[in-house]
């Protein structure tokens, strides 16, 4: 939308909405009503999305599949059951910036992550370690420790956290390229967050490809937190694997499906170590039921079992409205909303309201992590979804809010502020 002079008015809130392009889409989702039965300002599609209007009916189909055809779904019907989650791949490459053949959705994240660590992950004396971003979101941090358990090395010792500078939230990237530069010969695997769930930190993905392949290290990111947020290019950064779920951004709906990238070059890499399902076996042999493993090439290759349905169709949904309004012009509004935030923040908060996500846009994405500097704590977040402003909390101290451009408006970040403001007088 290009440089934007903002005000603190209504008015101004009200003329950005009407004038942005991308303004319809938020009719294709239902927002929650208030309390006063008026939509509420939904701010945390950083943890679970709303619902696309096009997935009950996308829902439906398949259940109408299911009672006329039963098994026969799988092979026949409108959207035949057996190929199912290739419907899925071409847009979900699309968001990520991947080839169709480096996508996969399927299982949840911290299953994805553990089967990619099984495979990526593959320590030795002398090269044993894991970078992580301090603060990881726990589920990460169980599998970091229990994978480098599980090779018989002690987190203790093979696990490095990078941790922001005393009174600081985030992690300056020179301090990830020298860490590199001093262990990255011990190092294994180098595992961040690509936008950190805590402090909406978004980190220089291509940097830290690059540093850590410079220290012979495999280098994968958790994208929980990025994908359908910011602007992906995972093959050409030349990413080893990474993984995401799809239900916060990607508004898939509650506990759907995640996502798995395996970059090009190792789609073949067959004599790489996995945990093997019969549904990532080579789909011409598969029905022949035979008893050793042939995985298909590609990220497919690491699938365990058929994929839940009923889990994809909303996903489906969702992901043809990303196609129609474009990763680009999407992060493009992500940012001038997420500016207006930080601009209304800045004229009605700042002695009360500490913003800790970085201000660069360029290294955050649509969410604001905030400490209310005057106390109230949890009660503040409480306070406002009583008034239908719906934001959340994480322990010990953040407030966050994400203006999904989807679906939020210039109006919903003006209302929010506003709302805030009165809370904290």
């Amino acid at each position: 939308m290009g440089a934007i002079t903002f005000d603190t008015s209504a008015i101004f809130a009200a003329e950005m909405d009407a004038r942005n392009p991308l303004a319809a889409f938020r009719q294709q989702f239902h927002i929650p009503p208030g309390p006063d039965g008026s939509p509420s300002v939904y701010l945390c599609g950083h943890s679970l999305g709303l619902q696309a209007k096009p997935a009950r009916a996308y829902l439906e189909q398949e259940l109408e599949a299911w009672a006329m055809l039963g098994v026969e779904a799988h092979f026949r019907g409108r959207h035949a059951w057996m190929p199912y989650h290739r419907l899925l791949t071409d847009y979900m490459a699309g968001i990520v910036g991947a080839k169709p053949v480096e996508v996969v959705v399927m299982n949840s994240l911290t299953v994805n992550l553990h089967l990619m660590m099984v495979s990526f992950y593959r320590p030795t004396p002398q090269r044993h370690k894991i970078v992580v971003e301090a603060g990881a979101f726990p589920s990460d941090q169980y599998a970091f420790s229990s994978q480098i358990r599980f090779h018989g090395f002690d987190p203790a010792t093979s696990l490095i956290e990078l941790t922001p500078h005393a009174g600081e939230a985030s992690i300056p990237p020179e301090d990830i390229a020298a860490l590199l530069e001093r262990e990255g010969p011990a190092v294994a695997l180098v595992l961040l967050g690509g936008v950190n769930y805590a402090t909406g930190q978004l980190f220089d993905m291509e940097t830290i490809t690059r540093a850590g392949h410079a220290q012979g290290c495999v280098v994968g990111f958790d994208l929980a937190h990025a994908a359908g947020n910011v602007a992906l290019r995972l093959h050409d950064w030349d990413v080893d694997f990474a993984v995401w779920c799809n239900y916060k951004y990607l508004n898939g709906g509650p506990g759907c499906a995640g996502g798995c990238f395996v970059h090009e070059r190792h789609a073949r890499a067959f004599d790489l170590p996995r945990f093997a399902g019969w549904w990532g076996h080579d789909q011409e042999s598969r029905f022949l039921m035979g008893p050793h493993f042939h995985p298909m090439p590609g990220a497919e290759g690491w699938q365990l079992s058929n994929p839940s349905i009923m889990s994809m169709a909303p996903l489906r949904a969702s992901l043809e409205i990303f196609a129609a309004a474009g990763m680009r012009q999407l992060r493009e509004k992500s940012e001038s909303l997420t500016g207006y935030l930080e601009f209304l923040l800045d004229q009605h908060g700042r002695r009360q309201v500490a913003v800790l996500t970085p201000r660069e846009p360029d290294r955050r994405g649509a969410q604001l992590s905030l400490r209310i500097r005057q106390g109230g704590g949890r009660s503040i977040c409480q306070r406002l979804i009583a008034q239908g402003i719906l934001c959340d909390w994480r322990e010990p101290d953040i407030l966050r809010v994400a203006p999904v451009p989807l679906y939020n408006t210039f109006g919903d970040v003006h209302r929010f502020v506003d709302r805030l403001s009165a809370t904290l007088s």
